[in-house]
Parts: C-alpha cells; sequence; structure tokens
C-alpha cells in the first residue's frame, strides 16, 4: 500500500519535471505549426493520465482490502534484487543500444524482461518485444528520430524494415488514391 502510494507520487513528480523540461525545447516561429513539442507533451499526458488510473485503482483497492497488522518481521529481499536486476540489465541495454542498433537491442532487452515477469508465455513475449520494437522504431523514423541502426551485422536488420514499410505504404497510396 505504501510502495503505491510512492510509485503514484514519484510518476507526479517525474511527469512536472518532464512537462518543464518540454518548456524548454525551443520552438521555430517557421515549419511545423505544432512544432517539437508536441509528441513530448503527448507522451506527458498519457504519463498523467497512467498515475491517474494507477490512483483510482489504488483507490478502488483500498476500500476492497480490510486493514491488515504489517509483518514487520519478514522483509523480503527478493524485490531488492529484481530491481537490482533490472538496473543492472538498464544498464547492459544502454551500451549496447549504439552497437546493436534501436531495434535487436530493445527486442532482446523487452524479452529478457518479459521472460522474467511473464514466465512460461515465450510466444506471446517474443511477439510482443518483436511487434513493439518494430512499431515504434517505424513511428520514430517516420517522426524523423535517428535511431541508431547499430553495427553493419545488424543494420541490415533496420533498413529492411524501412524498405518493407515503405513498400506497404506505397502499395497502400497505389490502391486507395
Amino acid at each position: 500500500m505504501t510502495t503505491d502510494r510512492v510509485i503514484f507520487v514519484c510518476t507526479l513528480i517525474v511527469a512536472a519535471v518532464y512537462f518543464y523540461a518540454t518548456t524548454l525545447i525551443p520552438t521555430l516561429e517557421i515549419g511545423d505549426p505544432l512544432g517539437p513539442k508536441a509528441f513530448p507533451r503527448l507522451l506527458g499526458v498519457c504519463l498523467l493520465i497512467a498515475a491517474g488510473l494507477f490512483f483510482l485503482e489504488m483507490w478502488k483497492d483500498h476500500k476492497a482490502r480490510a486493514p491488515q497488522a504489517p509483518d514487520s518481521s519478514s522483509r523480503d529481499w527478493r524485490h531488492i534484487w529484481i530491481i537490482a536486476g533490472v538496473t543492472v540489465w538498464m544498464g547492459i541495454y544502454y551500451t549496447a543500444f549504439e552497437k546493436l542498433g534501436y531495434v535487436v537491442a530493445t527486442t532482446i532487452f523487452l524479452v529478457a524482461l518479459m521472460a522474467w515477469f511473464n514466465r512460461g508465455k515465450w510466444l506471446a513475449n517474443v511477439l510482443s518485444a518483436v511487434f513493439f520494437s518494430i512499431l515504434s522504431f517505424v513511428m520514430f523514423v517516420k517522426l524523423d528520430v535517428n535511431l541508431p541502426r547499430g553495427v553493419a551485422a545488424f543494420s541490415w536488420i533496420s533498413d529492411a524494415i524501412l524498405v518493407v514499410v515503405n513498400a506497404v505504404i506505397t502499395a497502400f497510396k497505389a490502391i486507395f488514391s
């Protein structure tokens, strides 16, 4: 219960800092009317919506749960090891990000985390990680965000994804125009 409150407050603090950081993005007077602030602000709004949904879940859980005496004698260190492991794994992801490229590094990162937190569902985990990595890569590239494609051994994957996506877009334009 207290952990949920800490997470909620931290989410609100991160959202506030994030929104403040979006105000520091320079706006050009020419070009796109939405400017470079639109996408970061959309992410900030999504973060606030997620915090609001989390608050509603905490509120419902608080009403349904009977008061319990905390058990201070047993301290579960497993959570600390999980947080430390995820932190180390994120450091490895950050280190390998440039060399492996966005698609490969993100897929490996997500598959490993999903394998730990969603055990036994390999097909769903792998498909979710692959589709998320590919779709987010395409979205960012179409928004002119330069993501690393990796060294030559891995850059062909990103290039092939872009060729397929551009072919699909061209086909749809030909069909519907």
